[in-house]
């Protein structure tokens, strides 16, 4: 009987799927290096082909619109470094992200410099992570003691 138990356990574990929340924390992780870099090439893989953004300012965008961006040059980074993230991981499928991202750089020739909370949304299609839709919220607290502090000035 024991035996029996012990052979019953061993295969539900081996059936049990792996825990993908490593492999959403490394799609995102290397989500921000290609956007870094500009590298619209990995922007294009990172992204659903129908991913859209919201912005803090309520402005959507769309895949075709960060490659586009990434391939004339028109946003560049500086800092794109995503922490204090959770994930959440339904059906070993559909993944959500939650955190906070530093982005310094040039937006159009204009310094960018804020940090944000965002929310990602992933699905795997054919064995890898995509991100889908995000959104992102400015954190007011983190400007204002931004322009407070003396490094600011």
């Amino acid at each position: 009987l024991l035996l029996l138990a012990l052979v019953s356990a061993r295969t539900l574990i081996a059936q049990t799927p792996p825990d993908q929340s490593a492999a959403v924390f490394q799609a995102e992780r290397d989500g921000c290096v290609a956007y870094l870099h500009g590298d619209a090439d990995r922007i294009a893989n990172f992204l659903t082909e129908d991913y859209t953004l919201t912005n803090s300012k309520g402005d959507i965008s769309t895949a075709g619109d960060d490659i586009r961006d990434a391939k004339t040059g028109k946003v560049k980074y500086d800092v794109f470094e995503n922490y204090d993230m959770k994930v959440r991981v339904y059906d070993d499928a559909t993944a959500v992200v939650l955190g906070k991202t530093r982005v310094k750089g040039n937006a159009e020739g204009k310094s960018i410099d804020i940090v944000v909370q965002f929310t990602d949304t992933f699905v795997k299609k054919n064995g890898q992570w995509q991100l889908a839709a995000g959104h992102v919220s400015g954190l007011k607290n983190w400007q204002r003691a931004r322009r407070s502090s003396p490094a600011a000035a």
